[in-house]
């Protein structure tokens, strides 16, 4: 049967126009596709947007305001929230708006460097302990378990007894103890990867363990680790906030927003602004940081590429 008359050649403009589609998306990587679908949820985005704002308004904020975080006018004592004091001040005169964007300023460095801290010490650890394998596996994982057997806060919450208050004592505390679940990650991500063919090419030629690592390893499991330290970041600001309510944070004169929910307490039932603009910084905060999380998380998945 003759069926040469079924097909109908395909003119020359739709061959090419299907070969420049199929061309733009072959170009488009890993990265390039999840930035694409992180622009799809809008939370994500928005929450990026509020914690880009939040950076610029604690770091710029202050240089442009007529107030000091430490400047004190008994005269405006205890001052509702009015044009001159957007947020109202407390108990001393201080401006709480300049007060309130020096301690984000402090909670937001916190957060950050102590998730520096954790995420070298977890990357190296569970690298390592993925890599090798065995014996030296189990027992680092172990070492692990038993530390992940007591609340990491007590861990904390001991350290800073040990060490004193202060910014780089509670940086140390806090980047020194939560490095577990990044451990655990990694060596999860390690394990899944080390069999690969570069891997075993990379050991062929003689790559030293490290090099491997932080070579073909670590570049590979970013996705994991970035959404890691972006739930982690959070973490480590709620973490320090409690630790300066109950007096083991940030010491005076800085202040961060876990001492200014501190300080307003006593004055709760007078002044309730004082302990609601502090708080809610730390919610918007937390918030926007665990969105922007969720959001990368859904992004990075391979599994959901389409």
């Amino acid at each position: 049967m003759d069926m040469s008359g079924s097909f109908e050649p395909v003119e020359r403009k739709e061959r090419l126009d299907f070969k420049e589609e199929g061309a733009q998306r072959a170009e488009i990587n890993f990265w390039q596709d999840a930035w694409r679908r992180l622009k799809q949820n809008k939370a994500a985005i928005i929450s990026l947007f509020v914690i880009l704002f939040i950076f610029g308004a604690a770091f710029l904020g202050p240089l442009f305001s007529p107030y000091s975080y430490t400047r004190q006018d008994l005269i405006f004592q205890n001052t509702p929230p009015s044009a001159q004091h957007w947020f109202g001040t407390d108990n001393v005169g201080r401006d709480l708006l300049v007060r309130c964007l020096y301690g984000t300023r402090i909670s937001l460095l916190v957060g950050i460097f102590a998730t520096i801290i954790s995420l070298t010490i977890g990357v190296v650890f569970g690298g390592f302990s993925g890599l090798v394998g065995g014996k030296v596996d189990n027992v680092m994982m172990r070492i692990v378990d038993i530390f992940y057997a007591i609340p990491l806060l007590l861990w904390v919450i001991l350290l800073m007894v040990l060490l004193k208050p202060g910014l780089q004592n509670i940086l140390l505390a806090i980047g020194i103890t939560y490095w577990l679940s990044m451990a655990r990650i990694v060596r999860a991500e390690v394990l899944s990867l080390k069999e690969q063919d570069y891997v075993l090419a990379a050991k062929a030629i003689g790559a030293g363990r490290m090099r491997i690592i932080f070579r073909h390893l670590i570049p590979n499991c970013f996705g994991p680790i970035l959404v890691t330290a972006t739930f982690n970041i959070p973490q480590a600001i709620f973490t320090e906030a409690f630790l300066s309510f109950i007096g083991l944070g940030i010491s005076a004169p800085m202040a961060s927003l876990g001492m200014l929910t501190s300080d307003a307490i006593t004055g709760l039932r007078s002044f309730p602004y004082q302990l609601f603009f502090p708080a809610f910084m730390i919610c918007i905060i937390m918030l926007a940081f665990n969105f922007l999380g969720d959001g990368l998380r859904d992004a990075l998945d391979p599994r959901m590429r389409k």
